[in-house]
């Protein structure tokens, strides 16, 4: 096709080609974050973390559409967890977090009279398990 400039030309070269890969989902343009395979003969819909290079019968999704997944009745939903992705607190954790709180907020006689307080470090006032409070600068 000519035009009065010449050749007709795209305004997008064809050989480009976004390098971020787009959830699979019908008008969704998000980022991809996840790949679902369908296992048909276990009936298993399997979530994972992003595959490493798009494959014909794997679908990628963004991370909404991820989270809302859903199977088929009768399918069970696999999800892989993502070893890159950092690890969500465990109970213990969060227990030891809210324990090492309490015990900063109590006074600070209390605090030397129960043994938490003083250890090597002179700004540290209580320790919990692998946790510790640390005296503010100023004070």
């Amino acid at each position: 096709m000519e035009s009065r400039r010449g050749p007709f030309k795209s305004a997008v070269p064809s050989n480009v080609v976004s390098p971020v890969r787009r959830c699979s989902r019908t008008a969704c343009g998000r980022p991809a974050v996840a790949t679902l395979t369908y296992v048909y003969a276990d009936s298993t819909a399997v979530l994972g973390p992003l595959a490493t290079y798009a494959e014909p019968h794997c679908y990628d999704l963004c991370a909404e559409h991820s989270e809302r997944l859903t199977a088929p009745r009768g399918w069970e939903v696999v999800r892989l967890l993502d070893s890159s992705a950092p690890a969500r607190p465990s109970g213990d954790d969060l227990e030891a977090l809210a324990n090492a709180v309490r015990e900063a907020a109590r006074p600070q006689e209390r605090r030397a009279q129960s043994g938490g307080g003083r250890g090597a470090d002179p700004m540290e006032v209580a320790r919990r398990g692998h946790l510790r409070v640390l005296r503010s600068p100023d004070n």
